[in-house]
């Protein structure tokens, strides 16, 4: 299974009103394993920045005067994306860009959805902790992924970031190396013996909820239905 984590940094905040892309970054995930094989790259965006998006990424119009425009670098950029499952942050508004850029380029191609899977780790967070906030940020809070180093947005390392908290909110690593290594120098994935079954042991007793746990159980669901805007997953069959 092969996805890519992306991110990206503008000049604004619409493509509607001729914003352009200025940065990509992209970090591959193989079986839920960060490979190394990166996509990064700064884009000339024949206009100006917004002050206020430069205050968030800190890249200037002079820093890009000697990159490349988006046109030299498409088919390299799609070539590395393939079909893979793109993971992105607020997904609408990258795929918004990467979308214009691409018609820009050459109209009439397949938009990104078209090409593969799109998962917005903004909605799965939000599915995943109702009425919380679910920025980058937050859920590197809420997940320990360290961001010490974002000092600024920046795409490359903030997909890093991405794919770690991504990891973490799914249900972590597929396996735990433990530092052992096999002859060729892979690690060595240890798992714990199965415990068995003891048939002498007394049946665990059942205690059921009472009224009051229930009616407190069942209000605790409805906020978290009303706080979702109805996706409380506890309530749907």
């Amino acid at each position: 299974m092969r996805q890519i984590v992306l991110d990206t940094e503008t000049t604004g905040l619409s493509p509607e009103e001729g914003h352009r892309l200025i940065e990509i970054g992209c970090v591959e995930l193989v079986d839920r394993r960060l490979t190394g094989n990166r996509f990064h790259q700064y884009l000339q965006p024949e206009r100006e920045i917004d002050a206020e998006a430069v205050k968030v990424h800190g890249i200037t119009r002079a820093f890009l005067a000697d990159k490349p425009r988006f046109a030299e670098i498409a088919a390299e950029f799609l070539a590395y994306i393939g079909d893979a499952e793109l993971i992105i942050h607020n997904a609408p508004f990258d795929v918004g860009f990467l979308n214009h850029e691409l018609q820009r380029w050459q109209p009439g191609l397949p938009t990104i959805a078209e090409r593969g899977a799109v998962c917005d780790t903004l909605v799965l967070a939000r599915q995943r902790h109702p009425g919380q906030r679910n920025s980058l940020d937050a859920l590197c809070k809420r997940y320990q992924v360290d961001n010490t180093q974002r000092t600024l947005h920046g795409a490359l390392l903030d997909a890093e970031i991405l794919a770690e908290v991504y990891l973490a909110m799914t249900g972590g690593q597929v396996t735990l190396h433990l530092g052992g290594a096999t002859a060729d120098g892979g690690a060595v994935t240890t798992a714990a013996a199965p415990r068995q079954f003891d048939p002498t042991r007394p049946p665990l007793p059942v205690i059921r909820a009472d009224a009051v746990s229930t009616a407190a159980h069942e209000a605790r669901l409805a906020a978290i239905a009303k706080a979702s805007g109805g996706n409380c997953l506890w309530l749907q069959s």
